[in-house]
């Protein structure tokens, strides 16, 4: 008998749940669209979807501020020399205070730079090179940056200088364009009496006996685009051989309000491309095409303003001394990227090149 009524019980649930599956299916094939829709709309555990949130995350990516591993600071427009191509020319006589420099320097090492190039102008037209040399001091004992360099034209560096500030120095590079005193001359090289490319070995020598690492940088323009360079730069055997194409900067060496006219001087990218053919063995050659300078360098000016040179002449941002770094670089135009493409980073400290002294 209870055998009987337990049978009949299991009976009716079997009937119940059978009842129940049928409308539930029914249910669900009436929710079909809905159903569709919210599970295209609700995100799945672990499936990568284009949320709000990670296109948030990727737009901070992209609006994120370059970091200035590697300056060049333009902290004076005077020279002694008047390169007929010059893209940084005399249009005012203001220094920085040392003082205000240097704080501006702790500034860029605390925003991450790690190596700082001094440049012009002539710097050491400042105090006889004593304002470049109280900055180099500074940056390599204060700062402790491991790349410390400056580029001159040379015609103004004494032993003196390298006897009291060489060794806080990683490289010094000077402008060489032409191995022919005449051509340097045609430029804007010239200084009276003095040799140019004479001068240019004394610096080598001082080097030397002063362990800077020697660089030479030239502007390849129409006329020194045929000469052929490659005996004089490898008895010179410096670290690196910088080789510009000739840049055109509006307000600078182009335009009504330029102090310079350096169209005469331009070379198209096939004459710069034949140049760099003819010197294809020198190893130490580091080529750098128009577009290759124009967003790849930050630049910064008298004031410590980022000079954003792609729309063809130097925009600058706000001083980094009173809106801070972060924020003026934003407007620095600067190409991280491009800055790693043409080899921008590489060993710069002299504490770790292996060279024969």
């Amino acid at each position: 008998m209870h055998l009987d009524m337990l049978g009949r019980l299991l009976s009716v649930g079997r009937a119940v749940l059978a009842a129940l599956r049928g409308r539930l299916g029914a249910l669900c094939w009436s929710l079909t669209p809905l159903s569709l829709s919210l599970s295209l709309s609700l995100p799945l555990p672990g499936w990568p979807r284009d949320s709000p949130s990670r296109r948030e995350r990727e737009q901070e990516l992209d609006d994120a501020s370059p970091t200035p591993t590697s300056v060049n600071y333009h902290f004076t427009r005077q020279c002694n020399y008047k390169c007929g191509f010059c893209f940084h020319t005399a249009k005012t006589s203001f220094v920085l205070p040392l003082e205000e420099a240097k704080r501006g320097l702790a500034m860029l090492k605390e925003a991450g730079m790690e190596k700082i190039n001094f440049s012009g102008g002539e710097p050491f037209l400042q105090d006889r090179g004593e304002f470049v040399g109280k900055l180099v001091q500074f940056c390599k004992q204060e700062l402790e940056l491991p790349s410390v360099s400056i580029v001159s034209n040379g015609s103004l560096i004494r032993e003196r200088w390298f006897k009291k500030y060489g060794e806080y120095l990683d490289i010094l590079a000077i402008s060489c364009d032409s191995f022919d005193e005449d051509v340097n001359i045609l430029i804007g090289r010239g200084q009276g009496k003095k040799n140019h490319v004479e001068n240019l070995h004394k610096l080598r020598q001082w080097c030397r006996e002063y362990a800077v690492a020697f660089k030479i940088n030239s502007v390849i323009n129409r006329f020194n685009v045929e000469e052929d360079m490659n005996e004089q730069i490898k008895a010179l055997n410096p670290v690196r051989w910088k080789v510009f194409q000739c840049l055109l900067i509006e307000g600078e060496n182009s335009g009504e309000d330029a102090l310079r006219e350096a169209e005469k001087f331009v070379i198209s990218d096939e004459d710069f491309e034949r140049f760099l053919d003819r010197h294809k063995d020198v190893s130490c050659l580091v080529p750098e095409s128009n577009q290759k300078m124009r967003d790849s360098y930050l630049i910064l000016d008298e004031y410590m303003r980022f000079l954003n040179c792609r729309n063809g002449r130097k925009e600058p941002s706000k001083s980094i001394l009173d809106v801070g770094v972060e924020a003026a670089i934003k407007f620095s135009g600067f190409d991280e990227k491009m800055f790693l493409t043409r080899g921008g980073k590489y060993v710069w400290s002299k504490a770790d090149m292996k060279l024969d002294w």
